[in-house]
């Protein structure tokens, strides 16, 4: 009998871990994930990155040798991050060659004091690629407007991308068009397609978490309520379907291109209320990513819902009633997702800053 996570994977969600720390790579923690709980990736943040450096002594070593050498903070903070992002690479290089390149990928994310400068992410992206130095290794750029024409020239530059933080469809369609150009400038430049892949991240949890507080004070048990994040959800594949069925697909897909995937990311749920699986289950379909923090991925592992081979596309044409209804309730969503953005990006940067202090106290014996 399939287990949960199998028939997940069956269905065609690779599953990543939203997780990563020298902890789990010594311990051997991520590969009996690997192993037995078919996580075929990983994502990184600067959240996740602050929690793993800041919270353990493993790094302490290598903080104050490089400290030595007279590296600066944010020196050091490249060289960890790197290298944990570098060995969980090497780790997950027979799933990236057993997928054909499509999975077995690790993510890292350029510095988010720099979402707003095209030039300077594209600069930091190209210097992480070249240190990583891994085929497996994905760039996060937010998908800011100025994140696009970067995401634009890395993809014409052969650079894989993972492009984080979307909370709009509009943005989301957006972020597709940026990738689809940068392949068609390879293609132009007689350059190959076929090792060039990406994931669009498009958040989940933070959605209904912020409208079901205004839902809330419009109304106690609104029938509203935790209905928004799954919808939106909903129309961004929509919005994928149409590009993979447009001729300009075609004509990139038999020159070699791999469509960008949807990953939904912040599928922990927030409220608990909810099931702790929903943003898992709700978004089966096939050629998707579900990056999960572990505490959702053993959620699911003992789950007694069945997982349905694809739970989006017959919903789509009631997620658009969803988002029709919110907007009647009062519910600007174009507003709610622009605040999302910026937040998400203040959060990051917060936990940037968390992150080097934490490193600059090691390294200066506080």
């Amino acid at each position: 009998m399939s287990t949960p996570l199998a028939a997940l994977s069956e269905a065609g969600v690779s599953i990543w871990l939203d997780d990563l720390s020298r902890e789990r790579l010594q311990s051997g923690s991520l590969a009996k994930l690997i192993a037995d709980s078919h996580v075929v990736g990983v994502t990184t943040n600067p959240s996740i990155f602050s929690a793993a450096i800041s919270g353990s002594n493993l790094y302490k070593d290598d903080i104050l040798a490089l400290k030595a050498e007279g590296a600066t903070t944010n020196e050091i903070v490249a060289e960890l991050t790197t290298s944990d992002v570098r060995n969980a690479c090497d780790l997950f290089l027979p799933t990236f060659i057993g997928s054909n390149q499509v999975d077995g990928r690790v993510s890292i994310e350029v510095d988010p004091d720099l979402a707003y400068d095209t030039n300077a992410t594209i600069e930091r992206a190209l210097f992480l690629h070249h240190v990583v130095n891994r085929p497996n290794v994905l760039i996060k750029v937010p998908a800011t407007l100025e994140g696009l024409p970067a995401i634009e020239e890395l993809t014409a530059r052969g650079i894989s991308v993972n492009v984080t933080l979307i909370f709009a469809v509009d943005r989301y369609k957006a972020v597709m068009d940026s990738y689809l150009r940068g392949l068609e400038r390879r293609a132009a430049s007689g350059l190959e397609l076929k090792s060039v892949h990406s994931v669009a991240s498009f958040f989940i949890s933070r959605i209904d978490a912020d409208i079901d507080k205004k839902l809330d004070a419009i109304s106690a048990n609104h029938p509203l309520r935790g209905c928004a994040a799954i919808a939106n959800a909903d129309l961004a594949f929509e919005a994928y379907l149409e590009v993979i069925n447009s001729g300009r697909w075609s004509s990139l897909k038999a020159l070699g291109a791999n469509m960008q995937r949807p990953l939904w990311a912040s599928t922990g749920v927030k409220d608990k209320a909810y099931s702790p699986t929903r943003y898992v289950t709700e978004l089966v379909a096939p050629g998707t990513v579900n990056t999960m923090p572990e505490g959702t991925l053993d959620a699911v592992r003992v789950t007694t819902e069945s997982i349905p081979v694809d739970a989006i596309t017959a919903k789509i044409a009631d997620a658009r009633a969803l988002i029709s209804d919110l907007a009647v309730a009062g519910i600007d969503m174009r507003k709610v997702v622009a605040e999302l953005e910026e937040d998400g990006l203040k959060k990051f940067e917060d936990a940037w800053v968390h992150l080097l202090q934490s490193v600059a106290s090691v390294s200066e014996g506080e």
